[in-house]
């Protein structure tokens, strides 16, 4: 069963190693859990439904309190906060499961009809605010496409397969690999985000480097709008224009609701191993993982961690006795205090594998780098998709945690993840609070590359000296970052928490014409308002 207040399955949890609770106490103080409200207390909140379907619409339609509080937030710091408290502000009047496009049409027609909000749900795993309900006055019908989950068509020919847009990750990988074919795109929210979700947010996958970002991956689908059906053919390369597909990559619900997901796919690989190299500093890291990209070494994915993510992720492992042998060895090889951790992916045939790591290698050396072998790697891929579990975990502890995330070009990067860095470490010194920093690079482009970075604070006293403690830290971080020539957001789009931002991003002319085409598909604004473009 999923956890109705935090992340993934309930029966789920991530422990924490003794050490670690010892190495947070040390950098941030102990923690002083706060108590959380409980399913049926929440419930008991839940208004009055608003909503008055149509005959043919009622079987579509579940109005229960628990549905509607299950929907009614994401798993941003303060979506945390709101639900943990039991403080939600507002929910969706009811929660609608189409199974197919035809009912997704009937819902718009009737939330056209009705002026009813109507926000998108895919795998709920939004950090950004995308499917909140709003306090407006009008009745909120949440879509939640979970029936819409199965593998329609696989071309195998043109390597085109075709999802319905509420397909999760595992059961895309799933249907595909029975096929003897994969999409390669693995966001850390893989386990519970959607094949629509990604395409909607513009969602980046951690071996990117091999199969794309999935602007790359998809090929075209089918949008329901209050319009009509905005049908996208796959055509592998156009030069008619501008891209339609581009309209609806993070488009995030304003245009309408995507229903069918087309993608281009690879056959299953030959090989695949993952490798940590140390290095002895950041600029020797750094340089390193620069030159792999723009070598276009042919990994299938790379993560750089600054010194201090390096130092806390050796500290909350586990198994002290082999950690501290590894320490004693990689300083021996020069690989001492401030040292930085490199995990690298190799993917493909037997030959493309032996050849990426040989030259992968070669430039680690050139740089000062201690290869260490796979079986650091091997541990992170079994823990890539489980992190986000340890909120949970450093929650009943006492500690917040949250992650800002960006991208800039190589020229920019030091500085702005020092401004990023110093401005979450310094944000809470006036209550003489700590926070716990740290960053990794975690998709790469010969151009610049993404910035990552984790930030833990002790909660306060109460739910609303926590949540100011998170405004402060995440409205003055995002300030500095649009200011300081970084995106936004690299992966996990803008939904509301992140609309004030864009348009330093985009320029006045730029916001013209995003608001000009929400305006186009739906001129009353119905259709997830205030998500985007405020």
């Amino acid at each position: 069963m999923r956890r109705w207040n935090g992340w993934g399955d309930e029966t789920f949890n991530l422990a924490m190693p003794e050490q670690g609770h010892d190495f947070l106490t040390v950098k941030i103080g102990t923690g002083r859990p706060l108590t959380d409200a409980t399913l049926e207390s929440v419930c008991a909140r839940v208004p009055e439904t608003r909503l008055s379907p149509e005959p043919e619409l009622d079987a579509l339609i579940d109005t229960s309190q628990e549905t509607r509080v299950r929907h009614a937030c994401g798993q941003s710091l303060a979506d945390w906060l709101a639900m943990r408290s039991g403080d939600f502000g507002a929910f969706p009047d009811g929660v609608a499961y189409p199974s197919s496009n035809q009912d997704v049409r009937k819902l718009l027609t009737w939330a056209a009809d009705q002026q009813i909000n109507l926000i998108p749900y895919g795998g709920g795993t939004s950090v950004a605010g995308h499917i909140n309900p709003l306090d407006n006055g009008k009745p909120v019908l949440t879509v939640d496409m979970g029936r819409m989950n199965r593998l329609l068509d696989l071309d195998t020919d043109s390597q085109i397969a075709t999802f319905g847009a509420g397909t999760p990750g595992p059961l895309v990988e799933s249907q595909l690999r029975a096929h003897g074919y994969t999409l390669g795109h693995f966001p850390q929210s893989f386990e519970l985000s959607t094949i629509g979700g990604w395409v909607a947010s513009r969602s980046s996958g951690q071996q990117s480097l091999r199969y794309g970002r999935i602007e790359q991956l998809f090929a075209g689908g089918r949008v329901e709008t209050l319009k009509g059906t905005l049908i996208l053919p796959t055509i592998p390369a156009s030069s008619a224009g501008p891209d339609i597909r581009e309209m609806v990559l993070g488009s995030e619900g304003r245009i309408g609701l995507i229903t069918e997901v087309k993608v281009r796919v690879t056959r299953l690989p030959e090989r695949e191993s993952f490798h940590v190299v140390f290095f002895p500093d950041w600029d020797l890291a750094r340089t390193a993982s620069r030159k792999l990209v723009q070598d276009r070494t042919q990994l299938s994915m790379l993560r750089l961690s600054n010194a201090v993510e390096t130092e806390t992720q050796l500290a909350l492992a586990g198994h002290p006795r082999l950690i501290g042998m590894l320490e004693r060895f990689l300083s021996l090889r020069g690989a001492g205090t401030g040292k930085c951790m490199m995990t690298f992916g190799v993917t493909g045939s037997r030959r493309q594998c032996r050849s990426a790591l040989d030259e992968a290698r070669r430039t680690c050396k050139a740089h000062q780098g201690v290869y260490t072998g796979t079986r650091l790697g091997d541990k992170w891929a079994a823990k890539r998709f489980t992190m986000p579990y340890l909120r949970e975990t450093l929650w009943q502890m006492g500690y917040a945690v949250d992650t800002l995330e960006t991208a800039t070009d190589w020229d920019n990067v030091d500085n702005l993840l020092g401004l990023i860095e110093t401005n979450l470490r310094e944000g809470l010194a006036e209550e003489q609070e700590n926070t716990h920093v740290f960053t990794h690079l975690s998709h790469f482009y010969t151009q610049g590359c993404s910035i990552y970075t984790t930030y833990v604070f002790r909660v306060g006293d109460s739910y609303q000296e926590t949540l100011a403690r998170w405004q402060r830290l995440k409205t003055t971080t995002s300030e500095l970052i649009v200011n300081n020539r970084g995106t936004i957001s690299h992966q996990h789009g803008v939904g509301k928490d992140h609309a004030p931002y864009l348009p330093v991003e985009k320029g006045e002319l730029g916001m013209l014409a995003i608001r000009s085409l929400c305006h186009t598909f739906d001129p009353d604004a119905i259709l997830n308002p205030k998500t985007l473009v405020e």
